[in-house]
């Protein structure tokens, strides 16, 4: 009988950034690899593509009909596990799956950092909190990517018959790695920048969450000092627009480039000086952990996912959100403090290679999937 898994999120570009070394796993394993989401992406390592009509927002009604569509997929295809992704995709997926649990399928549900966590506004412990504690008795594998929520699970007594951490989604530490300062100074030339140049970098949606209007702040209490800094914002989003006024009228327009969508970020990040983050809250930002992988220093907003990963003192400093002027100076020392700089670039590539990699986050992922396997086996020889 052919062995199947089902991947779900929200989207299907959720895969393509994350998930594709896991699926490859998969079919290497001889196994089929179904993926439902919302899009259209060719996704390879896939055998069966459901565009399926998910919203983010919890309570758009077309998600009744992805809940519809979702059961229907389950239920025609006997799949031996389901692993879903993102908090829609876990509530539907989960939901879906409850009559295929009890004939055998196994759900997997990776957190990418609970909604409710230390510091979130209440509402959200009022609206996520008691639907994932509900969804923790439809799980096999609650995964968790920080330690915060990892013992959040624990502690709130989650149903699911096994909460495990793994760190986050895994770094392709080859495609990012540190260049040489000649290859740096090539790769500026040939985006318009100099080479003295002191760039700044954070990619993100433009959101509320991502707090880009933050660091904007934070580079015009740097003009007098570092009048060669340039921070280099990635991405797209609502508040873009916002954010581009925000910088012309703080008159540091020359200074803040709007970079849009990118997919030549391993080109980009490694010819930069620092990472900076502004978010509120994080599960384990891929971004930083792109960064750090490249040799960057981490300025960044405390949460509970930069805490993970921004040592202080070690791979960069952690400030409060509301320390504008404080971040700003953390930068401005690394822009004078080149051996710091350089000290923790090494560290924080070592954390990367150390915890990170794509090749470190499979082995911990292998033995969840490989006890399910064998279970299943186990159960096939009895009913044969």
């Amino acid at each position: 009988m052919v062995k199947k898994i089902l991947y779900c999120a929200t989207v299907d570009y959720h895969f393509k950034a994350f998930h594709l070394p896991y699926m490859k796993w998969f079919k290497d394993q001889g196994w089929e690899v179904d993926v439902a989401a919302a899009g259209n992406l060719d996704l390879p390592y896939t055998d069966n593509k459901y565009n399926i009509a998910i919203e983010r927002s919890p309570f758009h009604r077309s998600n009744i009909n992805a809940y519809k569509q979702l059961k229907k997929i389950i239920d025609e295809n006997n799949y031996k596990m389901i692993h879903c992704h993102t908090p829609l995709g876990g509530v539907l997926a989960r939901l879906a799956a409850k009559e295929a649990r009890k004939k055998g399928t196994k759900v997997i549900y990776t957190a990418h950092g609970f909604h409710f966590c230390k510091g979130a506004p209440f509402v959200n412990w009022l609206l996520y909190y008691p639907i994932e504690w509900y969804l923790s008795r439809y799980t096999d594998s609650l995964i968790t990517i920080n330690q915060e929520d990892y013992r959040l699970a624990l502690n709130h007594r989650f149903k699911a018959a096994a909460i495990e951490h793994v760190h986050g989604v895994g770094v392709d530490t080859e495609k990012f790695k540190p260049v040489t300062a000649d290859k740096k100074a090539e790769r500026r030339k040939s985006f318009g920048y100099q080479a003295d140049d002191f760039l700044l970098f954070y990619a993100a949606e433009f959101n509320q969450n991502k707090n880009q209007q933050f660091l904007i702040h934070v580079t015009a209490l740097l003009k007098n000092h570092v009048p060669n800094a340039k921070l280099l914002l990635a991405g797209e989003g609502a508040l873009l627009e916002h954010c581009q006024e925000l910088a012309v009228k703080l008159g540091i327009g020359d200074m803040v480039e709007f970079l849009g969508f990118r997919k030549d970020l391993d080109e980009i990040v490694p010819m930069c000086d620092i990472a900076v983050a502004s978010s509120l809250r994080e599960g384990l930002p891929v971004n930083v952990m792109e960064a750090m992988a490249c040799g960057l220093p981490v300025v960044a907003v405390d949460n509970r996912g930069h805490r993970e990963l921004v040592i202080d003192n070690q791979t960069g400093w952690l400030m409060r959100h509301s320390e504008q002027r404080e971040f700003a100076n953390k930068v401005l020392s690394l822009a004078k403090m080149t051996d710091t700089q350089k000290e923790f670039a090494k560290n924080a590539r070592d954390l990367i290679i150390e915890k990170y990699s794509i090749n470190k986050v499979l082995s911990e992922k292998k033995p969840i999937y490989q006890s399910f396997m064998a279970e299943q086996e186990e159960l096939e020889w009895a009913v044969h």
